[in-house]
């Protein structure tokens, strides 16, 4: 799935990106109690795991590059791009992400109509969104175990932002959430745009923005 990323271990800057299918646990556990019958008797391979799969490699092409992947974290992506190889600026980033959540959108509704199964809980794919939380800090490359990872506290950070207030701001829709850091870097246009500040255990107020997808140009 995707490219791995070789970057020499040490010292970097740069942005983060991790891009989540929200929503998907939830519709997993539900396929799974409505099917569980058939899949202890080995019967029923629900299609929502090659789903996740078709999902996330349509995630992967459309930011890999200009971004560099880093990992698949069960139902995410988690990738970066250091300041001096990301070339996007302004309302290019934008575009970027929007190009990704509308390919994402045409699989999930060719997914849809390929379902073979119309229970209530394999209906309910179509309620599986992508969001997109956004953060420019500093990282560490480095190899743990042959492989090397993406760490450091802008990292921890981003992916505390995974879990956030945003519902509260927006209600229940797609989103990109983009910290003032990455906002201020990348030269991010903010049209329409709601500001968000989120507090976490030992880090200092995350200042941000949210923009619903798709994306309405103002």
């Amino acid at each position: 799935m995707g490219r791995s990323f070789a970057v020499r271990p040490g010292p970097g800057r740069g942005t983060l990106l991790l891009a989540d299918i929200s929503g998907y646990t939830a519709f997993l556990q539900a396929v799974s109690e409505a099917h569980a019958a058939e899949l202890a008797a080995g019967t029923f391979v629900p299609e929502a795991y090659p789903l996740l799969t078709s999902l996330l490699d349509g995630i992967v092409e459309r930011l890999a590059p200009p971004f560099e992947l880093s990992e698949i974290e069960g139902d995410a992506v988690f990738a970066f791009a250091s300041d001096q190889d990301l070339e996007l600026r302004g309302p290019s980033v934008l575009a970027c992400l929007s190009r990704c959540y509308e390919a994402y959108r045409a699989r999930l509704e060719a997914a849809r109509d390929l379902m073979i199964c119309t229970c209530d809980a394999c209906s309910s794919i179509s309620g599986l969104e992508l969001k997109f939380v956004m953060h420019h800090g500093d990282y560490v490359v480095q190899s743990i175990a042959g492989h090397q990872r993406v760490l450091g506290p802008d990292v921890t950070a981003a992916h505390l932002l995974m879990k956030n207030h945003v519902r509260d701001v927006i209600g229940r829709s797609a989103y990109a959430l983009i910290t003032a850091s990455a906002v201020n870097h990348l030269e991010i246009p903010l049209d329409r745009a709601h500001a968000i500040t989120e507090e976490y255990p030992h880090y200092p107020t995350i200042h941000g923005h949210v923009l619903t997808l798709p994306f309405h140009p103002g």
